[in-house]
């Protein structure tokens, strides 16, 4: 049995400046932070945090007067902005810098009266935060069938965006459908799916073209880690996604001979090299790791976070 490493894998830039956002805000100002929401959607990377002090909330108002909070790595509306600053909060933006394009994008498109569509998944926080870039005008479409129903009030100032982390063969269908039935629509300049989630998806179609089991290491709330395992099974390849090697049943691995392995964007290194160790000791198997694209991204912390 061979287990085969996918590349790229894991942490993307994004989610690691958000980690460090967190752990430099509590090593400076002691602990407790509030971050709001998940900072990233990992119950490994989350539970280290509380861990060492910091406390998760869904709601500004469950944030003391006075207290610093932290906004996730998936963005926020103007309308949780606006309700930090009445309060007097000390905030830090987590929010990935590629997430800040679109919300950017937003207001541009809105600024020229131009309506605008987000191609993402209804109720995902990355959704909501650039749903909530404008008060109205906005319009959300998830499927190909949701575009036919669409109705919008200006067909000829129409312009769309995408949640980062989509399937990038699924955003094309609905693009193109979108294309379809609103032939003037304006996309961005660039493509709003972020080089992580394109690079990991593009490794795990190299990865089931040579296994006969794709195993995902994400959790089950992070939308990249989803999209891995659907691009392994729309090639036909059995694929599950795991938070940890406790998760993998060792039913999973009867007769199979090439396991591949890789993790979202949110999922730490250590828990697919425990996955490995798993597996390897299960079965005894060698373990090889695919050539891949070298990423070299890296976004700066904000000034005052940084170690002087």
């Amino acid at each position: 049995m061979q287990v085969i490493l996918a590349n790229p894998r894991g942490f993307c830039a994004g989610v690691e400046r958000a980690i460090a956002i967190v752990e430099r805000a509590l090593e400076k100002f002691g602990a407790p932070i509030y971050v709001r929401h998940e900072v990233v959607h990992n119950k490994f990377v989350c539970d280290d945090l509380r861990a060492k002090g910091a406390v998760f909330i869904e709601e500004l108002s469950e944030v003391p007067s006075g207290s610093t909070v932290i906004f996730s790595a998936h963005g926020v509306s103007k309308a949780v902005r606006e309700e930090a600053e009445q309060r007097g909060l000390k905030v830090f933006d987590a929010t990935c810098p590629l997430v800040t394009k679109v919300h950017v994008e937003v207001g541009k498109m809105r600024n020229q009266t131009r309506e605008v569509v987000m191609i993402g998944h209804k109720g995902h926080p990355e959704v909501e935060g650039t749903m909530g870039q404008s008060r109205d005008g906005m319009y959300l479409v998830e499927t190909v069938g949701e575009v036919a129903g669409l109705k919008v009030e200006s067909p000829d100032q129409l312009s769309f965006v995408t949640q980062t982390t989509l399937s990038v063969d699924d955003a094309s269908l609905v693009i193109a459908a979108l294309k379809e039935r609103f032939p003037k629509v304006q996309g961005p300049k660039k493509d709003d799916i972020c080089y992580a989630t394109q690079n990991r998806q593009d490794a795990v179609k190299v990865l089931a073209e040579q296994c006969d089991l794709v195993i995902v290491v994400g959790s089950p709330n992070s939308s990249n880690s989803r999209r891995l395992r659907e691009v392994a099974l729309t090639r036909g390849v059995d694929a599950y996604l795991v938070d940890g090697a406790e998760e993998i049943y060792p039913e999973w691995l009867e007769g199979k001979t090439r396991i591949g392995i890789t993790a979202g964007a949110s999922a730490p290194e250590i828990l697919v090299e425990r996955v490995v160790e798993h597996i390897k000791k299960s079965t005894g198997a060698m373990v090889e790791q695919l050539a891949g694209v070298e990423e070299g991204v890296s976004f700066p912390l904000p000034k005052e976070l940084t170690l002087e």
